[in-house]
């Protein structure tokens, strides 16, 4: 549920970014300042995003490789000290 609203987050902002390239087009050139602002400022947020993506998908990666050490260990401990 939560990737679907990151999904549709993400389609919104392709969708508005779509937009302003179509306006930014078809604008004046005060108003070609503007929109590349918006534009630019829609590409760093985009990249922010991934990059935190990243670390999510490493943290991720971490703890389970630390949960199956743990498992491993007591596994181990338990095959040892019982058999």
């Amino acid at each position: 549920m939560e990737k679907s609203g990151k999904s549709e987050a993400a389609l919104l902002r392709c969708a508005k970014a779509a937009l302003l390239l179509h306006s930014f087009n078809s604008s004046n050139s005060q108003h070609q300042e503007k929109w590349g602002r918006e534009i630019h400022d829609l590409k760093i947020q985009l990249v922010k995003e991934r990059i935190m993506k990243k670390k999510i998908m490493l943290c991720a990666s971490a703890e389970l490789f630390l949960q199956l050490l743990l498992c491993l260990s007591i596994w181990t401990f338990v095959f040892f000290y019982f058999l």
